[in-house]
């Protein structure tokens, strides 16, 4: 049996089980490749055991056919590497910020990985994305750069700041560190709201029908508004940590770029030929940043 035969018969439990013993692996060998930098590198760390665990999921995908296996890495893989990284910090870090940028990261990747799971159909499916994509060139060469390295670089830059705010910090708890925690956790709360909203809506929408609504009135994408807060957030707890660290902004603003660049223009372009209203939608309402919407 293929392993695209193999995930169209498995039931959404069982599916859920497959994705989560290919995580456990990843996990296992990101954790040990860490670990094999040490603490002394954590930038070699961080990012040598995000591509290893890119590259676990991707033989996983590879096996069953279905590049969808990686959906929800990007949420899974941020709260393993602040549990390492709290490890092996540094005595000099104040142990409140270790609290406050584990707390916004767990609760972050807690509700993202759970809302994934709710709305996951199961390995008989794949995001409509990665399908696309893979019209591109060879389906394996695609999925491996697109949909398992490119990502897992994304989320590596997004995860810098993360390395000054729990190894290398070493200024005392300020200000700062709370406005971060705050900007973070009402990043994650913006796409709770945004998210339960939009599912609240699929339930009774019709054919064509355009969220319209809550914080859909203010922003087309405020799921990635929320995204955007938290990862800024994030960076905030660097440069309260030590400043000479600023320079990891790169992160959020590769997010911010990918966001208003790509992701945002292929949704919008996917929902105009689909849904008639959006057109007049899109001209009222904000591409991401919430404001009020303009008069028609």
């Amino acid at each position: 049996m293929s392993g695209r035969s193999l995930g169209m018969k498995l039931s959404k439990g069982g599916s859920l089980a497959l994705v989560l013993v290919a995580y456990v692996v990843a996990l296992e060998c990101a954790w040990l490749t860490a670990s094999a930098c040490g603490k002394a590198h954590p930038v070699l760390a961080l990012g040598l055991s995000y591509l290893v665990a890119a590259l676990v999921i991707y033989v996983f995908s590879l096996a069953l056919d279905n590049g969808s296996m990686f959906d929800a890495w990007w949420s899974v893989l941020p709260a393993a590497a602040v549990l390492w990284l709290a490890h092996a910090g540094g005595s000099s870090v104040p142990t409140l910020r270790t609290v406050l940028v584990a707390c916004a990261v767990l609760v972050w990747s807690l509700r993202l990985t759970s809302n994934w799971a709710r709305d996951w159909p199961g390995l008989h499916h794949e995001d409509w994305r990665y399908l696309d994509l893979y019209t591109k060139g060879p389906k394996p060469l695609i999925s491996l750069g697109a949909v398992h390295v490119f990502p897992a670089a994304m989320v590596f830059l997004v995860s810098l700041p993360m390395v000054p705010a729990l190894i290398f910090g070493h200024t005392h708890m300020n200000w700062l560190d709370w406005l971060a925690f705050v900007i973070c956790l009402k990043g994650a709360a913006w796409e709770f709201i945004a998210d339960e909203q939009m599912r609240s809506f699929a339930r009774t929408k019709q054919p064509g029908d355009v969220m319209r609504t809550g914080l859909w009135k203010y922003s087309r994408h405020p799921n990635y508004f929320g995204e955007l807060l938290f990862w800024w957030g994030l960076w905030v707890f660097a440069l309260s940590s030590d400043l000479a660290w600023w320079w990891t902004v790169v992160g959020p603003v590769a997010l911010t770029a990918m966001f208003l660049g790509a992701s945002i223009p292929l949704i919008d372009a996917r929902s105009l030929a689909r849904r008639p209203e959006f057109q007049e939608y899109a001209k009222r309402t904000s591409r991401l940043f919430p404001l009020p919407p303009k008069k028609s």
